[in-house]
């Protein structure tokens, strides 16, 4: 019987991290092992002060690493690298299963022996606003899809978009592929993503696997977090140069300015050019982030541990 692990990097944990493994542990499927990576035991420990978790789970371990050594694709293969599952999924903290059947529907998406990775659909939360529903909806639709090497020419960069978020992953194809890229800002998911196409592998996108995860970002961290988005991008032109992502986000503000007027938000609009332009300026300055001085460019990243 194959077997699946859950990999999860974890920062300052509140409680949704344990709502989190609540309902990992309920799903359908077993889960062979949930591994932790923590950053900052300090924080771990203030959380679950005086309380017996993670012992009183016999499938979680827990490591401890400090902020220093974090990356988005080193930490994450850290992680892998504890496993010996036939699958794994990579989650963040604060995604949170919408059912008991999300890793069987994600894992029912990898039985093709070409598919790579699957992604999960994510839906906002019920105290999000209309902002923020429109743009789950944008890019996690109702409808699944695979997608390979020959629709490159067709959807460009959304062939391969991945999150991992929330994202269930063949270990053979990883290990083939050599896991994720060992230093990068943001865009593990997408990078790897890329590479395996190229590789004639698929990306299925599992709409009927669900998360909740939504956030409602201020202005100023839209602009850190394109910021970093934008470095990403800058520093794999492997990946990013032949399909640029600037066509999706005119789409998105487009779609969520018909949907608000048709909506009767109308009121919302000059909010979303507000933060859509604060986006693209983050988004802008990070992929020309070489011609900026150093100082500048940790000062306007999200990710200010990568620039020391």
């Amino acid at each position: 019987m194959d077997t699946v692990d859950v990999v999860i990097p974890v920062y300052k944990p509140d409680h949704k991290f344990l709502t989190l493994i609540e309902r990992l542990e309920r799903q359908s499927v077993s889960i062979n092992r949930i591994i932790v990576i923590n950053t900052e035991q300090k924080y771990f420990d203030r959380l679950f002060y005086g309380t017996s978790f993670p012992k009183e789970y016999h499938n979680i371990m827990v490591k401890h690493i400090a902020k220093r050594e974090f990356d988005h694709g080193r930490t994450r293969n850290r992680g892998v690298g504890y496993s010996e599952a036939d699958f794994f999924l990579m989650m963040t903290q604060d995604a949170v299963p919408a059912d008991d059947y999300m890793v069987e529907k994600l894992l029912a998406q990898l039985r093709g022996e070409r598919v790579a990775v699957a992604y999960a659909r994510q839906l906002a939360d019920e105290r999000s606003g209309e902002v923020e529903k429109y743009a789950r909806s944008f890019n996690y639709p109702e409808q699944s899809a695979v997608r390979t090497k020959a629709d490159l020419e067709r959807l460009g960069i959304r062939t391969f978009f991945c999150s991992n978020v929330c994202a269930a992953y063949n270990r053979r194809i990883f290990d083939e592929l050599g896991g994720f890229v060992k230093r990068t800002i943001f865009n593990e998911d997408m990078i790897y993503a890329a590479r395996a196409v190229e590789a004639g592998y698929a990306v299925a996108y599992a709409a009927e696997a669900q998360v909740y995860h939504s956030h409602s970002y201020t202005c100023a961290q839209q602009f850190h977090r394109n910021f970093d988005l934008g470095v990403s991008q800058a520093e794999h032109p492997e990946v990013f140069a032949a399909y640029p992502s600037e066509g999706e986000g005119v789409r998105l503000v487009k779609g969520m300015v018909s949907h608000l007027w048709k909506s009767g938000a109308k009121g919302k609009i000059p909010y979303v050019f507000l933060q859509s332009g604060c986006k693209y300026a983050g988004y802008l300055l990070g992929r020309h982030y070489r011609k900026l001085p150093m100082k500048l460019v940790a000062a306007m990243s999200d990710n200010k541990a990568y620039w020391l």
